[in-house]
């Protein structure tokens, strides 16, 4: 059986932005988009949205290089959305 992650929990880890040291914390992560298209980041950070995230049930991730810049655009990721967090399936 393949082990699987609580989705409280993944939204709860992605809610810490840096480590005790200071450092950035990155993740990998696999969602949905609105359109059926699967997209696999396998570096990304957490990053604010224009929009009242817990109401809108939605959360920003954006994809960065191995330094930690930024690369490409943020995407707006529905929580139902969320395929895998850090490789380990997602259950609701």
């Amino acid at each position: 059986m393949e082990p699987t992650i609580q989705r409280a929990d993944v939204l709860a880890e992605m809610e810490i932005k840096e480590t005790a040291d200071g450092r950035r914390r990155y993740f990998a992560i696999q969602f949905y988009k609105k359109n059926g298209e699967l997209v696999t980041l396998s570096r990304a950070r957490s990053c604010g949205l224009r929009m009242n995230m817990s109401e809108n049930r939605t959360r920003g991730v954006q994809q960065v290089d191995d330094r930690g810049n930024a690369v490409g655009h943020i995407y707006p990721v529905c929580i139902d959305n969320i395929r895998t967090f850090n490789n380990i399936r997602v259950k609701i």
